[in-house]
């Protein structure tokens, strides 16, 4: 028997509708802030990423799925903005005006080890504004990702923000760490230890207790940030404040991508345990130019759609009935009834499934309340005989007859 690749999942039927209400409600949310969607190739050249996310991140030097043949090295997308800014740049989409908003949805790949929330097969809900520096654009882009988790209806969330500032200042931050750390490294984990000659800003986001410990000591942040990039920060945390957007400052905060500068933000959720983020983001004002296109700044995010389903399945979500109408039939008159008005509720976009088993009464009741059905219709001898159903409300258990001509009104009424 063949089963899955490690760290994938089979997206089962019991569960694909609320995928497909993630996916809905995004599409409706990003409409409002007036973002396009777009979908670029799941497969790039490895060198992609290797250049926008930095040769000595954890993602180029462990994670990314490579395919190789006899003159390229292709990588499955570990992440979508890198990608975003490919297809932008390559189809000239800054002469068609520079200011652009992007949202995507779809699978992404990172060879890791798979753990709850973890997968090597995940998906991402993001989106990318390319041609604004406005600290008024980090705002909204933030109050979008809480407009999102809102009507995700997923609860117990914290923004944690902070700015890393411009290039410049990351300079200045690489060169505190090396200074402040460098008679540390004893007390430092192993994996900061090669982030001390490689990736240095990673020390600063490390969880482990001993780590974290060394780096609060050293008191960074008013060390480094230049007052372009500190009056950017305060324009934008006075703008969430204005739209009363909880948040919290998050010193030690930098993600873990070379591309990202000034705003940089995390959303955790209470309930996820250790890997409790739902999605982060930030700006990244010279990963365009550097790629090869204009000098434009940009800021994105991305939310882990199997981490949202997790928050979504926290205490106080909800699911409830899908707007279904199951028709049982009861003998072969009750049959060709029930076919007409399934074709009857399907033109009037009312879904709609029957019994294709022949099953009893009671069995046919038992797949009703297994398909999740909100409404069945009986038709049976006398209801033939009375030209009408009875309509059976499975959230109350309250049961009607109702004149067959006048169905699909009550249906339409009770649905919408």
């Amino acid at each position: 028997m063949f089963k899955r690749v490690p760290g994938t999942k089979d997206i089962l039927t019991d569960e694909v509708y609320l995928w497909q209400k993630i996916e809905e409600v995004s599409r409706s949310v990003f409409s409002l802030y007036n973002f396009r969607e777009i979908r670029p190739p799941v497969i790039e050249y490895a060198s992609l990423f290797n250049r926008s996310l930095g040769e000595f991140t954890e993602i180029v030097q462990k994670q990314m799925f490579l395919v190789r043949n006899q003159e390229d090295i292709y990588a499955l997308r570990p992440e979508g903005t890198a990608s975003i800014v490919r297809a932008y740049i390559e189809n000239n989409l800054d002469k068609k005006g520079r200011f652009a908003k992007f949202y995507y949805i779809g699978p992404m790949f990172r060879l890791e080890r798979p753990q709850k929330g973890r997968l090597r097969q995940f998906h991402h809900v993001g989106c990318e504004v390319i041609g604004s520096a406005s600290p008024e654009i980090d705002v909204e882009v933030i109050s979008l990702a809480d407009k999102l988790l809102k009507s995700y209806s997923i609860s117990g969330y914290k923004i944690k923000l902070n700015s890393l500032g411009c290039t410049e200042d990351k300079k200045k931050l690489t060169a505190i760490l090396k200074e402040g750390l460098k008679n540390k490294l004893s007390g430092l984990c192993a994996d900061c230890n090669a982030r001390f000659n490689h990736n240095i800003l990673r020390i600063l986001d490390c969880k482990e207790k001993a780590c974290r410990q060394i780096v609060e000591g050293l008191n960074l942040r008013e060390q480094y940030i230049c007052p372009d990039c500190a009056g950017h920060f305060s324009e934008v945390t006075k703008g969430l404040d204005a739209l009363k957007i909880s948040y919290e400052i998050s010193p030690h905060l930098v993600r873990g991508l070379d591309y990202y500068t000034r705003t940089v933000f995390e959303i955790s959720q209470e309930n996820l345990g250790a890997q409790d983020a739902v999605g982060a983001g930030g700006r990244y004002d010279n990963l365009v130019a550097e790629l090869g296109g204009p000098q434009l700044p940009a800021i994105g995010f991305a939310f882990g759609v199997e981490r949202l389903l997790l928050a979504m399945n926290s205490p106080g979500s909800e699911t409830g009935l899908k707007n279904l109408v199951f028709v049982i039939t009861l003998g072969d008159e009750a049959r060709a009834q029930g076919l007409k008005l399934l074709q009857a509720m399907r033109d009037s976009a009312i879904p709609s499934d029957t019994d294709y088993e022949e099953k009893s009464l009671k069995g046919a009741m038992r797949l009703a309340n297994d398909s999740g059905a909100r409404f069945v219709v009986i038709i049976g001898e006398n209801e033939l005989k009375n030209n009408a159903v009875m309509l059976k409300d499975m959230s109350s258990g309250t049961q009607k007859e109702v004149k067959t001509d006048g169905l699909i009104a009550e249906l339409k009424a009770a649905i919408c």
